[in-house]
């Protein structure tokens, strides 16, 4: 079993900065491929970033030149700096994992979840 602890979220105005950081549990963190998907209110689950046991990354469209997902295998930690904030950003944050290490931008392609993390921008 691995569990995902999400930090960093809160509230930003228009145009800054949060990073936010997923802690994972268990020892074959570096086999997994990590990523981030978000969801506001009244709106689906959507894709955010993910970075596979490789370090490819692919990101959504709406975040791509903004937004970096990195990891760290000797913390067990993947982060995702998120730069030049809008409102639209605005959301729960989840961070997932799947033990195949290959990710993928459907939620099905993740076995574990974390509780999420808010993050709110300001106009």
């Amino acid at each position: 079993q691995v569990q995902l602890v999400e930090s960093g979220g809160g509230l930003v105005q228009a145009g800054g900065s949060l990073r936010l950081s997923c802690a994972a549990s268990g020892r074959t963190f570096s086999s997994f491929a990590m990523g981030w998907f978000r969801q506001a209110p009244g709106k689906e689950r959507e894709f955010v970033a993910f970075i596979n046991s490789n370090s490819r990354t692919e990101y959504a469209d709406s975040v791509k030149g903004r937004f970096t997902i990195s990891r760290d295998n000797t913390k067990n930690t993947v982060y995702l700096q998120m730069n030049s904030l809008k409102p639209e950003d605005m959301a729960v944050y989840y961070c997932v994992a799947d033990f195949r290490g290959i990710g993928g931008r459907s939620t099905s392609a993740y076995d574990y979840w974390g509780q999420g993390t808010q993050v709110t921008v300001s106009s």
